[in-house]
């Protein structure tokens, strides 16, 4: 176990990623990005499409980020409910970024079709599920606040809810049949041989490490080369590393972890998820759980990883799931979501033609691959804006003292968790 714990099960699973290169020379194209993840690839993919020359720089290798250790939940819509969006940017602007990501499922699902991109895609909604009378209420309230807007949702109640989620731990759970699960870090990969189709070109291994403006543009420069763009898209997200380190001001890290179990038995199956939707809950910490396509349980929580964290999760998935008795893990690894301070994703334009896009918050499949298309058709005079907010972010203060406070928060609500269900 302690050799596999630091694997990731996307990278044991996912097809084999495109063969690039690292950049090396002079390039010249209309636009270069910077980082390879949903959004990156989504923007290559259709600005290629086009017709706008574009190239990827990714200082790792495509999908490395949080685009490749997510859960893979295919989401509609934000972490925010409806109305807080709506107060947050104005009835008008959350109408509008509402409307957009309402149907990010079947933009991720149709691309995924139309490249047939192996990626383990299961679409057969999702389920927040109630923890507690402050999660019943919760979900009512978005319920009421999804249905007022037209989602075809539904509230399920506790027998319902345990029926679907196999575990009589839930009081309740919304059910949204837009969404699904996929292989992350497969539909990643998938977006980047889409994007080479295209005519974009992607280079792996190539950490920005300077930003300059030319008379007519930018230059970006690696070790191995430069590459010379009208426009520079940062789409680094939370992995704001490198040359792009002063973006990373702009949002607080937050850590969530991951955990496979080996292959579940078809006794277990049968009751464990048996219409294998992706779930999440309610808590304040929350946790998320689903299957894969080899039937391995994959449970995730916020914090980093570690014995705390994975001991918490065989006591919790023990509790929710006495069937599995003790449970087995193969897999663990983490990754970082971007939180910004009103929880939305922003594209700020930084100077001319100079742009950055992070603040996913832990949403970031469905509004990653829309915005990425949304930047293609703006950039191409097709649409007059972006449905997400284009304000700067200020930086944020005490930053650093925000991230420690939810890791330390994750941190001892496991070993709370874990020492209760010891006494």
């Amino acid at each position: 176990m302690s050799k596999l714990l630091c694997d990731s099960l996307w990278r044991a699973s996912a097809p084999t990623a495109p063969v690039l290169t690292s950049l090396e020379g002079r390039l010249e194209v209309d636009v270069v990005i910077v980082g390879g993840g949903f959004t990156g690839l989504s923007a290559a993919l259709h600005m290629a499409k086009l017709g706008i020359s574009v190239a990827v720089v990714e200082a790792q290798e495509v999908g490395f980020g949080g685009s490749g250790r997510n859960v893979g939940l295919a989401n509609a819509g934000l972490w925010l409910e409806p109305d807080q969006l709506d107060k947050t940017i104005g009835a008008e602007a959350g109408k509008i970024l509402y409307d957009a990501l309402a149907v990010a499922p079947d933009y991720v699902y149709g691309l995924i079709d139309e490249y047939g991109i192996e990626c383990e895609a299961t679409r057969h909604g999702t389920l927040h599920a109630g923890v507690g009378k402050a999660g019943l209420v919760q979900l009512e309230r978005r319920y009421e606040q999804l249905v007022r807007r037209g989602a075809p949702v539904q509230l399920l109640n506790a027998a319902e809810a345990q029926s679907r989620i196999g575990s009589g731990k839930f009081n309740s759970a919304l059910f949204d049949p837009r969404a699904g699960t996929i292989q992350p870090l497969a539909y990643a990969r998938g977006l980047a041989d889409a994007a080479l189709k295209e005519g974009a070109k992607l280079f792996e291994f190539s950490p920005v490490n300077k930003i300059e403006p030319t008379p007519d543009g930018w230059v970006i420069h690696t070790d191995g080369g430069e590459v010379h763009a009208e426009k520079v898209i940062l789409a680094t997200n939370a992995y704001s590393e490198h040359g792009v380190k002063e973006q990373a001001r702009k949002f607080v890290p937050i850590f969530y972890s991951q955990l496979a179990s080996k292959p579940l038995s078809d006794a277990q199956l049968a009751s464990i998820l048996p219409n294998k939707e992706g779930v999440w809950d309610t808590c304040t910490v929350m946790s998320s759980f689903r299957l894969d396509k080899q039937g391995r349980l994959v449970f995730g929580g916020m914090g980093g990883e570690g014995s705390v964290l994975s001991n918490w999760a065989s006591q919790r998935v023990k509790e929710m799931y006495p069937i599995l008795n003790k449970v087995e893990w193969d897999y663990c690894w983490t990754g970082k979501i971007a939180y910004s301070e009103d929880h939305l994703p922003h594209c700020q334009q930084l100077q001319n033609g100079l742009f950055s896009v992070a603040g996913y918050s832990g949403r970031g499949i469905g509004p990653g691959t829309v915005v990425g298309a949304e930047l293609a058709q703006w950039f191409a005079g097709q649409r007059e804006s972006l449905s997400i907010p284009t304000t700067l972010l200020r930086d944020i203060p005490f930053r650093e003292l925000k991230r420690m406070f939810y890791e330390v928060g994750a941190h001892t609500y496991h070993l709370g968790q874990q020492s209760h269900a010891l006494d």
